[in-house]
């Protein structure tokens, strides 16, 4: 039987450096974000010092996972899903296909969006954590961001499906 991609849980932080909130369904603003959010809302860490296109940001269930396996033994804590600050996690999928997304159209739950760029781990989730090791732990496999294409709702267990272009 065929696994396919699809929405493990979804996150928001209301405002800048907030805890992210699971929640069981996001609902997504074409050309803004989710509602409730702090990058829908513009307020987000860096909403105004880096101004790019950061409706929605989406990690790999497996990428988590792969990253808890960088970290030594028993030293640390395993990170959880709202720890990365990523809006979207995707179970049954792949870091490195999630990474290839970028630049390409993809649904989720049957909404459309675009890839915009790699979430290369920075400094923020490291400082908010007091987790130095987040940097190095997520290194290729942060995620990325993309743009709300369509406007509608997101739940757990909505499919990621490719675009007929892919």
């Amino acid at each position: 039987m065929k696994v396919f991609p699809q929405i493990h849980s979804l996150y928001i932080a209301n405002l800048a450096g907030k805890p992210m909130m699971q929640i069981e369904r996001a609902e997504i603003i074409a050309g803004e974000g989710i509602i409730g959010d702090r990058y829908a809302a513009g307020i987000g860490a860096f909403s105004v010092s880096k101004p790019k296109i950061r409706h929605v940001s989406i990690i790999t269930l497996s990428g988590i996972a792969d990253a808890n396996h960088q970290l030594p033994t028993n030293q640390y804590s395993p990170f959880s899903a709202g720890d990365t600050r990523r809006n979207i996690v995707i179970n049954h999928f792949a870091a490195s296909e999630l990474n290839s997304l970028v630049g390409k159209i993809f649904y989720l739950g049957g909404l459309a969006f675009k890839g915009t760029e790699l979430c290369s781990p920075c400094q923020r989730p490291a400082k908010l954590l007091g987790r130095p090791d987040f940097i190095k732990a997520f290194e290729a496999r942060g995620g990325i961001r993309a743009e709300a294409l369509e406007s509608g709702s997101l739940t757990a267990e909505d499919l990621l499906t490719l675009s007929i272009e892919y």
